[in-house]
């Protein structure tokens, strides 16, 4: 069975790494940033994943505009793209719950 490829990041001005799959950075982000010309997109994702846990984040819209330094809308539809991409999935507990994020790896085959 092949492995799949990871990249470890290292993120400026902070001990954390972590480690993506080789075509986040070799594939994903061109088809999101070249072809869709989303940016955010892209930023909206590695934020998510860097806050996931067990592939899992809850986190809210103002916090995810917070830390990619983005606007709340431009973070929102961001979020409605990926999930439009098949790459995130939303999950809402309550209207006052914060959004259950899970990160989608379609590339990825399952063996039968």
């Amino acid at each position: 069975m092949r492995r799949a490829r990871e990249m470890l990041i290292a993120i400026a001005m902070s001990d954390k790494q972590y480690a993506l799959d080789a075509y986040v950075l070799d594939t994903l982000m061109r088809d999101l940033v070249g072809h869709d010309r989303r940016t955010s997109a892209f930023l909206i994702y590695l934020s998510l994943f860097a806050s996931a846990e067990v592939g899992f984040a809850r986190i809210s819209h103002v916090q995810l505009a917070e830390r990619t330094r983005l606007s709340k809308r431009s973070a929102q539809d961001a979020v409605l793209h990926l999930i439009d991409r098949g790459l995130l999935r939303a999950a809402e507990s309550g209207a006052t719950e914060v959004t259950r994020y899970e990160l989608l790896s379609p590339w990825r085959r399952t063996a039968c």
